[in-house]
């Protein structure tokens, strides 16, 4: 999360949870998660700021890319995923 947005809370916020949203989240689907759900959740995020967001779903072994402004990309396993501009040089390769 940009240091601007967090310099933006009142002081107030900043001493409780707050209410931003991380520039950056990873989902992994466990076997009792419906999948529809954590979509939702992974839009909800893309709505309230979210950059890059990756859905892992070993069930049906892929996984669903989201960025902000984009369509979701959907990548079969074996895959290189990048943390792109929003984590320079991050780079996690699934299944690990």
């Amino acid at each position: 999360m940009a240091l601007e947005r967090w310099d933006a809370l009142s002081p107030e916020d900043q001493g409780r949870f707050p209410p931003l949203c991380p520039d950056f989240v990873i989902e992994l689907r466990s076997h009792t998660d419906a999948l529809e759900s954590l979509q939702e959740k992974m839009q909800e995020y893309l709505n309230s700021g979210l950059k890059l967001g990756w859905l892992i779903n070993p069930q049906v072994s892929q996984v669903e890319i989201y960025r902000s402004h984009q369509p979701v990309e959907t990548v079969p396993f074996p895959v290189q995923l990048s943390g792109e501009a929003v984590l320079p040089g991050f780079v996690l390769n699934w299944p690990l």
